[in-house]
């Protein structure tokens, strides 16, 4: 998978992408990230890439000559599965949207700084609008991440166990169960026996059931998509 990353602050981007699983995934050639910087794009004095509202209020806005020059640039050089514009005002990013784009080959991320960017972009080259969360931030690079980083643990390869990702919370509308590791005995606090005990099918069930458990006390809105 290629993800095209616009943005006007790159510098922002450098850490996500440079540790951990996005680093080996990269390295390994199944995730290829690259951040455009966009006042390297922009025709206009001083690498000016925001202006004034029309009709006033407080805050720039991305201007519309320099993205699309850019976003042309890039639909030149190959064909995007979707354009994706990272908005407070978008759709809210969940783990079957994650699913579906971790299937696709490329994709473009759009960063959105200070007020936005000029509607005109939105009409004519987003094909996707994502929100992670009902608040703001001071761009869309730190969202781009998590949708990213999200996106690029699907990708079969990424993780050493892919069954790791299969049983991630949401998943199935359920939370994760409760984990364990060693000492089986810490401080008295013990580990639930079951998960000792080598029966497979009992250690499903009761994962399933604290699944299930933990769904209802924490997310109860979630049940509601198993029914």
């Amino acid at each position: 998978m290629r993800v095209d990353i616009i943005t006007v602050v790159p510098g922002l981007l450098d850490s996500p992408f440079s540790h951990s699983i996005m680093k080996r995934a990269q390295a390994n050639g199944l995730l290829d990230v690259q951040v455009h910087n966009l006042r390297d794009h922009t025709p206009y004095k001083q690498a000016q890439v925001d202006d004034y509202q029309f009709g006033g209020g407080a805050g720039m806005v991305l201007m519309p000559e320099p993205l699309a020059i850019l976003i042309e640039k890039l639909q030149e050089e190959r064909k995007y599965d979707e354009v994706i514009y990272m908005t407070p005002d978008g759709p809210t990013f969940n783990q079957k949207t994650a699913n579906r784009l971790s299937l696709l080959g490329n994709l473009m991320i759009i960063c959105g700084h200070y007020k936005g960017i000029d509607d005109r972009i939105r009409q004519h080259f987003v094909t996707m609008e994502i929100s992670i969360g009902d608040y703001v931030l001071s761009g869309g690079e730190l969202a781009a991440a998590v949708v990213v980083d999200a996106i690029g643990r699907l990708i079969p390869g990424v993780l050493n166990d892919e069954t790791s990702a299969l049983s991630d919370s949401f998943q199935d509308n359920l939370l994760a169960p409760p984990v364990y590791t060693r000492p089986a005995d810490f401080r008295g606090w013990k580990v639930p026996e079951i998960l000792l005990s080598g029966d497979h099918r009992k250690v499903e069930e009761w994962r399933h059931e604290e699944s299930m458990k933990r769904t209802a006390e924490r997310r109860p809105d979630l049940l509601e998509g198993n029914n």
